[in-house]
């Protein structure tokens, strides 16, 4: 296995990484049926070598793939070979903790042009009047 690259200069080494095969669901026939070819890596968030505040992150953003020990865990089942489904299961770890990481910027608070807030009244206005002018049709024959 190799190490992970997540930029900044912070590698995650191999040996902090645990790889686990299973039996495949999908095509492929008796191949399939007979070859563990899904890989699932396993990391420990604590074994990072981050912050504590970024570490929080990367449980706060990939919580849905982080056991309750603390284990984030990646699978991949697409390929016919376990080498090519580690490859894939290596290169979507390194790019999900890569997301994780990034700090995002503020979100800056902004207002509505008062021309925007006279066009969203004014077609509260049309919409309205088209709801008045729905009504019963008074029968004018009897």
């Amino acid at each position: 296995m190799r190490d992970l690259d997540l930029g900044k200069d912070i590698i995650v080494p191999a040996s902090s990484l645990r790889a686990a095969t299973s039996r495949s669901s999908g095509p492929g026939g008796q191949h399939v049926n007979k070859t563990e070819t899904r890989v699932t890596i396993e990391l420990d968030v604590d074994a990072l070598p981050i912050s504590d505040e970024q570490k929080e992150l990367v449980r706060s953003r990939l919580g849905g793939r982080i056991t309750k020990e603390g284990v984030l865990h990646v699978s991949s089942q697409a390929e016919r070979s376990q080498l090519a489904n580690r490859d894939r299961a290596l290169a979507r770890m390194e790019e999900l903790l890569r997301a994780a990481l990034v700090e995002q910027k503020p979100r800056k608070r902004t207002r509505a042009s008062r021309a925007a807030k006279e066009k969203r009244v004014d077609e509260k206005k049309k919409r309205g009047q088209i709801k008045r002018t729905r009504g019963k049709v008074s029968d004018s024959s009897s």
